[in-house]
């Protein structure tokens, strides 16, 4: 059996109650999020959602490339190995001496590390653009995700406050009749 708020979706006078009243605008003037969340909040429906990791899905084997390449370049690991090259890089055309390959200003070396920078500094670059995309993903979806929570909240105060007024009323009517009971026992 499916649940109707699922089938049928929200309204356009249901949906603008709800953001009048629990966030004192006209459902027209809400942002895209708001109005997703109000919808959500008529529908009963929850916002979270299970994203999928946008670095492994939908992404270009050059982003995939990027992120990996910013991962390692940016590890202690890298910094080891690239460590390591250079004292054998150094100790191996210090040792050679005369017929090193790449003698002491080591002017290849630093061919290769210019070339290295001018590589690794644009993929790690992409890779930042791209976690940023991600965080902001993750931001909008925490913002609708606790804007909803607000809404659901706000919305138990009104049943709390509903059901206390009416225990009041009822309470009333029953002190209202055990009076009349204790005036016809008077009487």
């Amino acid at each position: 059996m499916t649940d109707i708020h699922a089938v049928l979706p929200p309204a356009t006078d249901q949906l603008d109650e709800i953001s009048r009243r629990l966030l004192g605008v006209a459902y027209e003037s809400l942002d895209a999020q708001q109005r997703s969340v109000a919808r959500h909040v008529a529908q009963r429906t929850p916002v979270a959602r299970n994203r999928a990791d946008p670095s492994t899905t939908g992404s270009s084997i050059g982003a995939r490339a990027a992120d990996a390449v910013a991962a390692f370049g940016g590890s202690w690991p890298f910094v080891g190995l690239f460590a390591a090259a250079m004292v054998v890089w150094v100790s191996l055309n210090a040792v050679l001496a005369a017929r090193a390959f790449d003698p002491y200003p080591y002017i290849l070396l630093n061919l290769f590390l210019s070339m290295l920078a001018a590589i690794q500094a644009p993929v790690i670059l992409m890779s930042q653009n791209r976690q940023s995309e991600r965080d902001r993903l993750s931001a909008q979806h925490d913002y609708e995700v606790n804007l909803k929570a607000e809404l659901e909240i706000m919305l138990l105060h009104e049943k709390l406050d509903s059901l206390r007024e009416q225990q009041w009323n009822d309470l009333l009517q029953i002190q209202r009749e055990q009076l009349a009971l204790l005036k016809g026992l008077r009487a």
